[in-house]
């Protein structure tokens, strides 16, 4: 069996819904371009405040994905 070489990239997802929508989305989204995406990792989770109320889940993720050799 060769050895493998993977490539980690960083994402921002954002959405109005929930943290795990944005993860679906940065996920989704980016594996339109990307092939192989085998896991992620999140690193840091904020969203946006307007009146008291939030009102945007944001999520900074690492997805690794295998080099194609």
């Amino acid at each position: 069996m060769p050895n493998s070489v993977y490539k980690k990239l960083e994402l921002v997802g954002t959405s109005s819904a929930s943290i795990s929508e944005a993860i679906t989305n940065a996920i989704g989204t980016a594996s339109k371009e990307i092939d192989n995406i085998s896991w992620f990792e999140v690193t840091e989770l904020r969203g946006h405040v307007e009146k008291g109320e939030v009102t945007e889940y944001q999520v900074i993720l690492k997805a690794g994905f295998k080099v194609r050799s």
